[in-house]
């Protein structure tokens, strides 16, 4: 039977819309495309399991969405996507602008197999001058922009915030300080005394005009108007060379060499140049890296690296087109849009994308490919750093695939484990247990993911019973929220820990999942570490320098570590509240009061009644009690 598509004409209702998983059992896909609209829209398509592999958009969704069936492809991923195609939801939009924007929106809630993804939530640093204040200063921001002021941004990362303010402050010494800093000084700090800063802090040091011409050379120089600074001083360094004042003319040529050693190092330093991102493209062993340069008032800002977790795709072409319109669509969805943005070569959709970056900016944005010389040099210094991103992101992510790679062989698993799950316990003589659960992605560590557990109702010390009750709860909720299970359990200890397991995940139907347990060999010597896994009772005695031991050490320690700090975290407030509000009559008040005036439970403890009693707040029948509580009565 076939299903009908879903079409739409409000906007926030498309945005807001959650595609909801299902089991397909019959669809018919010639009835499904005969009576699809050629109006632009959104298609989704998914798999026997009602789960959504592919997300796309489309300026006539009749002509695209039958583009996939009748027609063969060269791409393999693309015919293996379709081969899995069980059924496609639709939502039609008015402009293909919109669809642009849904599409987008549903790609990153979604993660769809054969998607690209570039998961980049991070907001970027700005330098903000407090414009509003008497004595502007300039300061690092990140964040929502509430203060009275000018912004200049954005930057890649903080390093190159830092580095343009320590710059600044050697050319233009404009105070750096917080307002609470600057509003409560009698004399000037280092900053003055080191010739980083004028100090307007304190009367008589600075005018107020000399300091709001640093101020304005500052702006000037955030704008990209460094040509025009240099002229400007120039022009002063000339006038006070006329009137004798030598002094002061060094000062000028002083700046002006600084100035002019800055623009050196950057490749683009036009006059008058506009914020421009340059893009590129690396691809290897299919693994992708986007490189991002950031160009501001014609000075280079800086530049960030861009790995799409998703790599799975079906566009069929041009995948260097297919990469950056992906990136561009949901970057500049919550990031600042510059006025030019220039790649190595055009896209598919760039009319439809220099549109919708317009709307956003609220200007117009153009989409460049290089022709002059100069901007042939800015892609070549793109491509350079996106090749070197990418092969030191293959050599990281290398060395810890070689390690999963030996991990496998070792186990004899069916694939390399991506996603590992360790186990350990740790309490102080049987009170306060706690059951760690630390995940690995690729080899490394997931603190995202990691997870505590607090153990209860089994008898003090047993290891065995703890294990087991943390395994149950991490899998059947697992189970219930229908997550993703790991493709390897570890737990630490040796077959008493490895069998609690076998009996969890056979309670929960779950036996097809990997599991090794690590135990301690001779000594306890990190090194002589011994495996059992379900299948191999007289156990695995690897190498000390096994690089499959190596991964497995590192999980079970990071499960080790967590576990005990955990644990400590758990003691730690029991000791010093759960006393205290064990005695009757004693409130949070005075446990407060108590604290305070004696500085631990300790030293409460060790108070005579006398001591206690001084206490505001304490009658000697408190102290009393408080003292017979620690002590015993008579």
């Amino acid at each position: 039977m076939t299903q009908p598509n879903l079409e739409k004409t409000d906007t926030q209702s498309k945005l807001d819309e959650v595609p909801v998983e299902k089991v397909v059992h019959d669809f018919d896909i010639e009835a499904f495309l005969k009576q699809l609209t050629q109006r632009p829209g959104v298609y989704r398509m998914y798999n026997a399991k009602g789960k959504v592999i592919y997300v796309g958009k489309a300026k006539n969704l009749k002509r695209r969405v039958s583009s996939y069936f009748k027609k063969s492809h060269e791409e393999i991923k693309t015919a293996a996507m379709v081969a899995q195609v069980a059924y496609i939801e639709v939502t039609v939009t008015d402009t293909e602008s919109e669809a642009l924007i849904l599409e987008n929106t549903l790609i990153k809630r979604l993660k769809p197999k054969y998607n690209i993804l570039f998961r980049d939530d991070k907001s970027y640093p700005y330098i903000f001058v407090s414009t509003g204040k008497t004595f502007p200063s300039l300061s690092y921001h990140r964040g929502a922009k509430r203060r009275v002021g000018k912004y200049y941004g954005p930057f890649p990362n903080a390093s190159a915030v830092h580095q343009t303010l320590q710059a600044l402050q050697k050319i233009f010494p404009v105070r750096q300080c917080a307002e609470s800093v600057f509003n409560n000084r009698s004399r000037p700090c280092l900053q003055y005394q080191i010739k980083r800063c004028s100090g307007p802090c304190v009367d008589g040091l600075v005018t107020k005009q000399e300091y709001d011409e640093d101020v304005r050379h500052t702006l000037m120089f955030l704008e990209g108007k460094s040509f025009d600074v240099i002229d400007e001083l120039g022009r002063n360094m000339e006038e006070a060379s006329e009137a004798l004042d030598f002094e002061k003319a060094a000062v000028y040529r002083d700046k002006i060499a600084a100035l002019r050693a800055i623009q050196s190092q950057h490749l683009i330093n036009q006059p008058g140049a506009k914020d421009m991102d340059v893009l590129a493209v690396a691809e290897q062993a299919n693994q992708i890296c986007v490189c991002l340069m950031m160009y501001r008032g014609g000075n280079l800002w800086g530049s960030e690296h861009f790995y799409p977790k998703q790599v799975d795709r079906i566009d069929d072409g041009n995948n260097e087109s297919a990469v950056l319109s992906a990136f561009i669509a949901q970057h500049y969805e919550s990031h600042p849009v510059p006025a030019i943005l220039l790649l190595p070569s055009k896209l598919e959709e760039q009319k439809l994308l220099e549109t919708w970056l317009s709307e956003k900016r609220q200007q117009k944005v153009k989409i460049q490919q290089p022709v002059q010389q100069t901007a042939k040099g800015l892609i070549q210094l793109a491509s350079t750093n996106a090749i070197t991103g990418l092969k030191q992101h293959l050599g990281q992510k290398a060395s810890q695939f070689e390690r999963v790679k030996a991990l496998q062989e070792v186990l004899a698993l069916a694939k390399p484990p991506e996603q590992m799950e360790c186990f350990d316990i740790s309490h102080t003589q049987g009170t306060h247990t706690i059951a760690s659960c630390v995940v690995f992605t690729d080899g490394v560590p997931n603190t995202q993911m990691y997870r505590k557990f607090n153990i209860q109702g089994i008898q003090p010390g047993d290891d065995y019973a703890a294990m087991h009750q943390a395994l149950e709860r991490r899998y059947s909720r697992i189970q219930k929220e229908d997550g993703r299970l790991p493709d390897l359990i570890v737990v630490d200890g040796g077959k008493g820990q490895l069998n609690q397991a076998i009996d969890v995940l056979k309670s929960l139907n779950l036996e097809s999942v990997p599991l090794v347990s690590v135990a301690k060999g001779e000594g306890r010597k990190a090194g002589l570490e011994i495996l059992y896994t379900p299948f191999n009772e007289e156990g695995i005695d690897l190498e000390s320098d096994d690089i499959a031991l190596h991964l497995i050490n590192h999980i079970r320690d990071e499960a080790h570590r967590f576990a005990i700090t955990s644990h400590r975290a758990k003691r730690t407030k029991a000791q010093t509240s759960s006393s205290l509000e064990s005695i009757a009559g004693i409130g949070p008040k005075t446990r407060k009061s108590l604290l305070l005036h004696f500085g631990g439970l300790n030293e409460i403890k060790n108070a005579s009644v006398q001591e206690l009693s001084k206490v505001k707040g304490i009658s000697l029948e408190k102290a009393q009690t408080i003292y017979d509580f620690f002590h015993g009565s008579l």
